[in-house]
């Protein structure tokens, strides 16, 4: 009978500790299911946090990006008129500031555009561009792209290849002394091939034209314009993507 006492004490202990044992590994389980799903729940809120921020982010730069690209539209366009470069039928000239009000709009957009393009094909292609990184070399960068814009309706050739030819030299040299980035120099193209696209078909369709057209109905020069525009727009938006907590480098 002890003997049969000791079997039965001793399995009800064996089964007590592992009672304990299978209710202590619950105990770690539910824990850890409890300590997984706060860390899921943070992550969650600061991803969305972060999305929201760059989100805001985003529009803020291409807001200023637009406001950029509606005040040079409205004071270069006002030069070209000036100097009887572009020609508005009359009804036009008697809008704000001597300009249809289509052009700051599409200048706008088109700022936005490029100039959040330049810092994401720079993310893309794994290129960060680091060469003058400052606002004393991009607000260089906008005053030589004003004097291009100036030098176009000022500057007096024999022919309009001479000119031609003296903005290119310009405009090159504009993105050689602030960009030198491939993918720059590439957005600069494609910006300066479309933007004379559009604006032969919107001469060829009657809404405005060029005095002494050279290139079908534009002037040859104004891919130039477009060209030194877009890389300007892009120093732009690349020094606002940046943003304030990076440090510039000059290189």
């Amino acid at each position: 009978m002890p003997r049969l006492e000791e079997h039965c004490w001793s399995c009800s202990c064996s089964t007590t500790v592992k009672t304990k044992e299978l209710s202590s590994a619950s105990w770690i389980v539910c824990k850890t299911g409890e300590m997984m799903s706060i860390i899921t729940s943070v992550l969650s809120q600061s991803y969305g946090s972060l999305h929201s921020l760059q989100s805001a982010n985003l529009i803020r730069r291409g807001l200023v990006l637009f406001i950029v690209g509606v005040v040079l539209a409205l004071v270069l366009n006002l030069l070209q008129i000036q100097r009887n470069v572009t020609l508005f039928p009359e009804e036009v000239l008697d809008t704000l500031f001597s300009s249809a009000w289509w052009i700051p709009l599409c200048c706008g957009t088109a700022a936005a555009v490029v100039g959040l393009l330049y810092p994401c094909l720079d993310h893309h292609l794994g290129e960060p561009h680091k060469f003058k990184r400052e606002w004393a070399s991009v607000m260089r960068c906008i005053a030589v792209f004003v004097g291009i814009n100036h030098a176009s309706a000022k500057l007096d050739f024999a022919n309009n290849v001479q000119l031609s030819l003296t903005l290119a030299a310009l405009s090159l040299g504009l993105w050689w002394t602030f960009d030198r980035s491939r993918s720059g120099f590439g957005l600069g193209l494609t910006t300066a091939f479309l933007a004379t696209l559009i604006a032969q078909l919107l001469v060829y369709n009657g809404i405005y034209q060029y005095t002494s057209p050279d290139f079908l109905y534009v002037r040859s020069w104004l891919p130039c314009i477009f060209f030194s525009g877009g890389v300007t727009v892009g120093n732009i938006g690349r020094q606002l993507a940046m943003g304030s907590t990076e440090k510039p480098h000059n290189d």
